[in-house]
């Protein structure tokens, strides 16, 4: 039978995974989510092997996974962990409910709690979208002032999510964060980004080098993994000035072409493989 990938646009990440799937000699069929289009109850749905989500839009990937699980269809990742990969909060009680060391986090839900809560926090503080990538509207916060203005601002985006306040501490860390990517029960490769900026994320110019796996980073990964729900995931870490590591994020539909080409590790085609063994396993 043919793999369903379900993809927003064909970035070098789906690339590769297609060149991955060709070299195997594995069918696979591209399913663009801007024409999805799903009757409820239709018993004559496409049939699949099963389904490997590359959507962009979080929105767009809960409700898709969610559409072909209701048709009987196995989805990686499933979607309760696109649901709480694919939003901060839900992710920051997962890994806090797990004992897993963490930023200090504080959400509010109105704008004065806000204030007040980045008040708590301590300058400066990061305010965080709940939802969003690529370190888009990520705000360092130095004062007062900044955070009053910050939150007035936010007030006004249309999007309600902007009016629910998810703020961390700032971590004084080197110049750089982890990647660690997990498949399964399996980190595979880890990576520093390194940037000048507060943000090093490769979507805003950080460059990425190996990063050794060691022990204390395996097991934390491998913790993070399982709080969300476990799958093919990416593991965001800082390092405090003490050494001492912390999760901040982790990510269920990955980039990954900047680590494969820094540690030589053939991404794509080891999600393939961990995509058909976890299928084969649940036939």
């Amino acid at each position: 039978m043919t793999l369903a990938v379900l993809t927003t646009r064909t970035r070098l990440e789906e690339r590769l995974i297609f060149a991955a799937l060709e070299r195997r000699g594995i069918p696979y069929a591209q399913v663009d989510d801007r024409s999805l289009i799903h009757h409820l109850g239709d018993r004559e749905v496409p049939r699949y092997l099963g389904v490997l989500n590359r959507i962009m839009s979080h929105t767009r990937s809960v409700y898709a996974t969610r559409l072909f699980e209701a048709t009987g269809h196995q989805v990686l990742n499933p979607s309760n962990v696109v649901e709480t990969c694919g939003d901060k909060i839900l992710t920051s009680l997962a890994l806090t409910k797990a004992g897993i060391p963490t930023p200090r986090t504080v959400v509010a839900v109105t704008p004065d709690a806000a204030v007040e809560a980045i008040e708590q926090l301590g300058y400066p503080a990061v305010v965080k979208p709940a939802v969003g990538s690529w370190g888009r509207l990520l705000s360092k916060v130095n004062d007062r002032d900044a955070a009053e203005t910050l939150i007035e601002h936010k007030q006004s985006l249309r999007s309600p999510i902007h009016n629910v306040y998810y703020l961390q501490e700032y971590i004084d860390k080197p110049d750089r964060d982890i990647r660690v990517i997990v498949l399964g029960d399996e980190p595979v490769a880890a990576v520093y980004r390194r940037s000048d900026h507060w943000i090093t994320n490769t979507a805003r110019g950080a460059t990425t080098t190996s990063c050794p796996l060691t022990d204390d980073l395996v097991s934390l990964a491998l913790r993070a993994s399982a709080a969300v729900g476990g799958g093919m995931l990416a593991v965001d870490l800082l390092e405090r000035s003490t050494g001492e590591l912390l999760v901040t994020e982790v990510n269920h539909t990955m980039e990954f072409h900047g680590l494969a080409a820094a540690t030589d590790v053939d991404v794509a085609d080891l999600i393939v493989t961990h995509t058909l063994s976890t299928l084969e396993r649940a036939a």
